[in-house]
């Protein structure tokens, strides 16, 4: 099965001149704890709860005038729409990721896949068994 058949579509995402305390209302009305960030749809970072805690709340940056793109992780991990489900949740385990972007052959974000997605979607259970646990054992 390929990830383009596990993956949810209904992607929040913001652009580098987002304010933090809008992506964090979209966290909250998404009930989710990153949202990728794009340009030019284009993927060029992700902004997760702990970046808007580490980068912004800890190092006193009102949130108000911080944008995503002051606050987000460049160089994310991704995954393409037509990679095995296996194949990413063997790279999701070894990064100790919960949720991967999923972009399409253009780079273009296509949507995202969590460990939940792909444990669910996983059509072998004893390949998949060891990913999962190291996802679960970096929660």
């Amino acid at each position: 099965m390929q990830i383009k058949d596990a993956l949810s579509q209904d992607v929040q995402y913001a652009n580098k001149t987002t304010s933090i305390v809008q992506v964090a209302k979209l966290m909250e009305e998404h009930d989710c704890g990153s949202i990728p960030v794009g340009e030019n749809d284009k993927l060029v970072g992700m902004v997760t709860d702990r970046d808007i805690v580490l980068r912004c709340i800890a190092q006193e940056h009102d949130p108000l005038t911080m944008t995503a793109g002051e606050c987000m992780s460049e160089g994310i991990l991704y995954c393409f729409d037509t990679d095995k489900v296996e194949d990413v949740l063997e790279n999701m385990g070894e990064q100790a990721v919960k949720r991967m972007p999923v972009v399409d052959k253009d780079k273009n974000l296509v949507g995202i896949v969590s460990f939940g997605d792909l444990s669910a979607a996983c059509e072998n259970k004893a390949c998949c068994g060891e990913a999962m646990e190291d996802i679960r054992e970096a929660a």
